[in-house]
């Protein structure tokens, strides 16, 4: 029983128990602004299901048990075999198996699919981002298998599968499959044309053995792996089966795991390969072209991935100012609050739109769109995630020395918001992408500028923007100094023409007057006072 001295008062409920799905405006008008018609029903049904089961005091749960109880390795087992496997907690395996079971593996052959996929990944990012890389290189690994399409037909049923089965088994074996990536290796990083792992052609047709190593490789307990090494024509993509056909074990030597700053409940591992059987994945020598689709699509993740804690720091935010009272009133009453808020808002909403906007681009697959999306996903990419960070940082600040303690989980989602901006290259891999695609496809800068074009004469300071862009563009003197620039600008004139087109009228007239605008602040909460703030923070508001 407490003490009479210890009635608590003024906090606020936690937010648990909700439909993340329908609390999220901006996500459900994209979704319905994006997937096709046919497909509308079903898609909403199987959100809103997935959006319950986020939100549920269950599977909140199963995250923070992830988290606290982290994958373990184990190299031998008592009688001193290699055996190399990654223990997990149970509660791993839930969210992995109810995430696989809701089909975020598998987009590629239903109408719609990416956008379902990919506001699916939003949702269930914001239960835990941890067991999001190996629900993305699944995902991802299906066009990189399409260039051998007898790897395909025996590999893509069981990846995009909703049948989730842990343990060492062959892949045939298992109703789904779940496959891992390994490109760096300690002396090149991004680099990939510096590794040294080698692979040695066998007489069987497309099959190799590889002996190097991996200095990254994710989810360790994967089934496979799409791996580069360095076959007699150059750089050359493989898959690699942790177990071979016949049940034995492939040489898969788990030298360590990192011990990482986030993505807690995921193991990443250093591995070895010695005389390691591999299949090649399309021709000899074109790795990287090989496994670029699966990059470009592992970069779509990232977007999403850094939209969905965006989201979920700024629910928990506006949540706590909601019931939280000081000063004789709400905190979400107080205008420099309300300021903060809205901003905060802006950006998770901006986010949302992008992240949703390429995933039908997908969908498309025109050329126009495909084009688009070759300039637009490596912009959006290192726009999103690097605004990831300070915008759960600044939604952790809304919840004062509540928000600094691990049983709020503010401090796991700082933790995590960093990766995506790492993962798939860094943000200055991303910049020079842009740049690469710029100086190369023509065509890719027509589609974007068709894209933003369609909300032109709708604000002045987005029209301004366009026309600052297409100044900066024309400049090349120094162009690789100011790729960062270049990139973010393109990022926010992107966002801006989404949210001129779809959004409310206060949300767009905020980000433009901000983000477009030529006094934007470097810090949350600076947006012009004589805006509609109220009515930007009541639509990012989840609601228990």
């Amino acid at each position: 029983m407490a003490a009479s001295t210890h009635t608590v008062t003024n906090q606020p409920p936690p937010l648990v128990g909700y439909d993340v799905y329908a609390s999220d405006r901006a996500l459900t008008e994209a979704v319905e602004r994006h997937v096709v018609p046919e497909a509308l029903d079903e898609a909403q049904q199987e959100l809103t299901e997935l959006g319950r089961a986020s939100g549920s005091a269950q599977v909140q749960e199963w995250g923070k048990l992830a988290n606290e109880n982290p994958p373990r390795l184990r190299t031998h087992d008592r009688y001193g075999n290699r055996i190399d496997e990654v223990d997990f907690h149970p509660a791993w395996h839930r969210l992995l198996g109810h995430a696989v079971s809701a089909g975020l593996t598998g987009a590629w052959s239903r109408p719609s699919g990416h956008v379902r996929r990919a506001a699916g990944f939003l949702l269930w990012t914001q239960a835990e981002a941890g067991n999001g890389c190996p629900l993305s290189m699944t995902h991802a690994a299906v066009p990189a298998l399409r260039t051998d399409p007898e790897l395909a037909a025996a590999w893509e049923p069981r990846l995009t599968s909703r049948a989730y089965t842990a343990g060492m088994l062959p892949p045939a074996a298992k109703a789904g499959n779940l496959l891992g990536m390994g490109m760096t290796e300690k002396q090149g990083g991004t680099d990939v044309r510096a590794n040294t792992t080698s692979a040695a052609p066998l007489d069987a047709a497309g099959e190799y053995l590889l002996t190097g190593h991996k200095w990254f490789c994710s989810a360790p307990m994967s089934d496979g792996f799409l791996v580069l090494a360095q076959a007699p024509a150059g750089l050359t993509c493989f898959l690699l089966p942790r177990v071979l056909d016949d049940g034995t074990r492939n040489t898969f030597r788990i030298q360590r795991l990192k011990d990482k700053l986030g993505n807690r409940s995921n193991a990443s591992a250093e591995v070895e390969f010695d005389d390691t059987w591999a299949r090649r994945v399309g021709e000899e020598g074109r790795g990287v072209r090989t496994i670029i689709e699966m990059v470009a699509a592992t970069r779509l993740d990232c977007v999403t991935g850094s939209a969905a804690l965006m989201r979920q720091a700024v629910a928990q935010a506006i949540h706590h100012c909601a019931h939280r009272s000081a000063f004789d009133g709400l905190l979400i009453d107080k205008p420099l609050m309300r300021n903060v808020l809205a901003d905060l808002a802006l950006e998770s909403e901006a986010a949302t739109a992008l992240a949703l906007r390429l995933a039908a681009a997908y969908d498309s697959g025109t050329e126009q769109e495909r084009a688009f999306a070759r300039l637009a996903v490596p912009a959006a990419k290192y726009w999103v995630t690097k605004r990831c960070t300070p915008t759960v940082a600044e939604a952790l600040e809304c919840l004062g020395g509540n928000g600094y303690v691990e049983e709020s989980g503010l401090p796991r989602l700082l933790r995590e918001s960093p990766l995506n901006s790492i993962w798939e290259g860094s943000g200055n891999v991303q910049a020079l992408d842009v740049l690469r695609v710029l100086q190369r496809e023509p065509l890719a800068l027509n589609a974007f500028l068709q894209e933003v074009g369609k909300a032109r004469g709708a604000d002045h300071r987005l029209d301004r923007a366009i026309k600052d862009l297409l100044t900066e563009l024309a400049d090349l003197e120094g162009i690789e100094a100011r790729a960062r620039r270049v990139t973010e600008r393109m990022a926010l004139v992107l966002q801006g023409s989404l949210l001129v087109r779809w959004a409310p009228s206060e949300v767009a007239d905020a980000f433009c007057a901000s983000r477009l605008g030529r006094d934007w602040g470097a810090a949350f909460g600076t947006l012009p006072h004589t805006l509609d703030l109220g009515s930007v923070v009541e639509r990012a508001r989840a609601v228990a």
